[in-house]
Order: structure tokens, then sequence, then C-alpha cells
């Protein structure tokens, strides 16, 4: 079936312009869209696979702004597109397959239809990388998590684990140290490869243990990550650690296969901005984890979606035809 649609898409019935088309619909896109419709533009957003973004894949979320008591990550979403939708955004959960940015109008390419825009904001955001141990899928937001500013508090007084060696997974288990009782740092290599300076924080730091040379094997729980196992990849001996969650930190994938040869990237694949929130052509913009490798919060993906929003009604209020 997947097939047949694929292949009818090749062939879009008819076409359709707004002002702007915002591929994605996270915090990011969302909050575009919010700015964008409320300046009066035409405003298409095309949700992509994950209508959301990765916040519909969390429980609670307790630092988002304006909910004192936190909110459930799939709720803070639908209540951004709701708002959207009230704003006079026309939202599609439909995928983009293809994009052209070398003319004027834009084209946007999905399964079902051919689209043509103004401006674009591209708020596709970037996806974790995954370990792939077994049980990681069953307990992702039960105690497998991608961020530990995000989830770290509520994992207080357990043992926990983080997966990874570079500067990111240092960051991240020297961060869980103010919560936890302890953390496993599990890495496959005897040495790390994070900064100088990161390494001597984390190996100074009594609550953290390093399992060498080793991989995660199996995560297993109830309800609830409870026990991670652990096998070294020279002794072939696995090993089982109490712990109340498993961060894993090997990098993101931003998603941008999509936009190879029609924008600038960096050598990790993020979208390269100037001016603020400008790609390399005139016209498309980015807003969010797409091109954020640092921050990655929904916060600071809001933040670029509204700076996006101001950039596109700035440039198609001086590009009038």
């Amino acid at each position: 079936m997947q097939a047949e649609i694929k292949a009818e898409s090749k062939k879009p019935e008819t076409k359709r312009k707004f002002d702007v088309i915002i591929i994605g619909a996270g915090p990011a896109g969302y909050t575009a869209a919010i700015y964008t419709s409320r300046a009066r533009r035409e405003t298409l957003v095309i949700s992509g696979n994950l209508p959301g973004g990765q916040l519909m894949l969390t429980t609670d979320v307790e630092n988002y702004p304006g909910f004192a008591e936190g909110i459930f990550g799939p709720e803070l979403m639908t209540t951004m597109r709701k708002q959207a939708e009230k704003m006079g955004t026309i939202i599609i959960d439909d995928e983009v397959t293809n994009v052209d940015f070398k003319r004027r109008p834009f084209k946007i390419l999905t399964y079902s239809e051919e689209y043509e825009a103004s401006a674009v904001i591209i708020a596709t955001g970037a996806t974790p990388r995954k370990i792939g141990a077994k049980g990681e899928e069953e307990f992702s937001a039960k105690g497998v998590s991608y961020c530990a500013t995000c989830d770290g508090p509520f994992f207080k007084n357990q043992d926990l684990a983080v997966a990874g060696g570079g500067d990111s997974a240092m960051e991240e288990a020297i961060f869980l140290t103010k919560f936890a009782k302890s953390v496993h740092v599990i890495h496959r290599r005897d040495k790390l490869r994070a900064s100088k300076i990161m390494q001597d924080r984390a190996l100074e730091n009594k609550k953290i243990q390093f399992h060498w040379n080793s991989v995660v094997d199996e995560i297993n729980g109830s309800q609830k990550v409870n026990q991670i196992i652990i096998k070294n990849l020279k002794t072939e001996q696995k090993e089982t650690l109490e712990a109340g969650g498993i961060f894993v930190a090997i990098g993101h994938e931003p998603n941008t296969k999509l936009f190879k040869g029609q924008i600038e990237l960096d050598g990790q694949g993020y979208i390269k901005l100037k001016n603020s929130t400008q790609t390399s052509v005139e016209g498309v913009f980015a807003a969010g984890d797409v091109h954020d490798h640092r921050y990655r919060q929904a916060v600071t993906a809001a933040g670029f979606g509204c700076m996006a929003a101001i950039d596109v009604d700035k440039y198609l209020s001086e590009n009038r035809k």
C-alpha cells in the first residue's frame, strides 16, 4: 500500500500557493505558524511523519514556561497546534518528499500534493541517535531518555546510566549527579572522546563510575526501567546494573536529508544560517533543532520559530511584487 501511495504522489492533481510554508510541526514550526498567521500571512504547516515532534514521545514537561504544575508533552503540542489553527494556519498531516528552492515560487511536493510558497521555514528538527539495545523503544519516556536537562530532575536519588563518551555524554553525566545517587557511564572504547576539560570534570566526580569497552545490551523493567545489562566488547561478559533510567547521549541526526543540494549544510548536516534565521537561499529560513545542535530545548525551538516568522514577515514585506 505504501508503494502505491508513493507512486500516486508523483502526479499531484492540484497546486496550491501560500505566502509561507512551514515544514515540520514541533515547537518551532507551530510557534512560527502562530506568528506568521497572526501577521495575516497565508500559512501552511506540513507536519511530517511525527506531528508535534519529539515532545510527542515525552511525558511530563516541567521546564516550559507558563505551566506551574508541568504539562504532558503531547498535550503541550496539541495546545500549540490548536492555537496555530485558531490564528488561521492550515495544517496538513502529510510528509514532504521533495523541494525545489532553486526557483520562485518555491515548490514543495508531498505524497499527496504539490504546493508553492513565497517563503519557507524549515523546522524539521533532529532525531536522537539510538543505541539499538533490546528494550530501548519499549521504555522510551519510561526511563529511557535522550535529554538530561529535560528529564534529569524526575530521577532524584536514583542510580542512573549514561551511554556515550563525548562532550554531550559527559555534560549529561555531570548534570545528572545533581539529582542521582550514582551515574554509570557506559562507553564502547577504553578512553573518552570528550574534550580534556570535560573528561577531567567527569573523571574527578565521585558519583560517576565508568564502564569501559562496554555497550548496553538490554534494558529491562516492568512499568519503567529498573535494570541495565551491559556487555564488555573484549571479554563478552555481561554485567547487570540496577538503574532507574538511562540517558542516551551519542548524538543527534538533523532531519535535513531532504534539503541536501538545495541549501547549505554544515559538516554534521545541520542547516547553516546567516543574518539570524536566513539559510543560504534568500526566502528560505530555518528554526529549531534543525540548525541548533547546542541547546535542543522546546523553549529555544519556540524562540527560534518566533524569530524565523518575524524574519519571514519582513522578507515578504520587502519583496512584494
